[in-house]
């Protein structure tokens, strides 16, 4: 039996008619190894950063610091340039709980954000450097090939804090371009990213 909506065919014998829904296709895997800096740039070892899809997903698995305490950031540039100074205008708030039961919170992190500024791009409120310390995020880009719109972007990220904290993360903005974002870096604050994977996909 078939699903129909307003005469047209959504399912049909178990399958979804065309046009309707869409799939994730994985593009590249990082993973870093005392690594500075994580890059993808179009065009480079298998990298798609194009109109080939509208939506791109950055998923973080395990991301763990050398240093305590220091946040994963990212942030983006255009064509061949590698200053990854991008103009930026974001949100961040965060929900948090400690190891201990005696402290939550439920707050807007107004020094996490930026207004028009081109620094890198906070994704938690600090990892935890510990053996057992790590961070996971995902990462939403919408249409970055435009070239007539500015590029949103939308995070969610969990980790534990170098408070040991779990802290639940959300940030969303856009970068103030209407040229082509090609390059996307991640790093921490300070010091390596001692190990982790970063994973790109295409939404069709």
């Amino acid at each position: 039996m078939g699903l129909i909506s307003n005469g047209s065919t959504i399912f049909d014998a178990g399958s979804m008619a065309a046009g309707f829904g869409s799939s994730m296709t994985f593009i590249k895997k990082l993973t870093a190894s005392s690594s500075g800096t994580l890059s993808f740039v179009h065009g480079s070892g298998g990298v798609v950063l194009d109109d080939t899809y509208k939506e791109y997903i950055f998923k973080f698995i395990n991301i763990h610091p050398a240093t305590d305490g220091e946040p994963l950031t990212f942030q983006a540039d255009t064509g061949t340039n590698t200053n990854y100074n991008q103009t930026v205008t974001n949100t961040f708030f965060r929900a948090r709980h400690n190891e201990g039961d005696s402290a939550t919170e439920l707050a807007y992190i107004a020094s996490y954000d930026q207004a028009q500024g081109s620094a890198f791009i906070r994704m938690n409120g600090g990892l935890n450097a510990d053996a057992d310390g790590n961070g996971c995020a995902t990462l939403h880009l919408f249409n970055p090939s435009s070239t007539t719109f500015v590029k949103h972007f939308l995070l969610n990220s969990v980790n534990i804090t170098d408070g040991d904290f779990a802290e639940n993360a959300f940030s969303s903005g856009y970068f103030n371009t209407t040229t082509a974002l090609t390059r996307f870096q991640f790093k921490v604050a300070s010091g390596n990213i001692d190990s982790g994977d970063i994973c790109l996909y295409g939404i069709a």
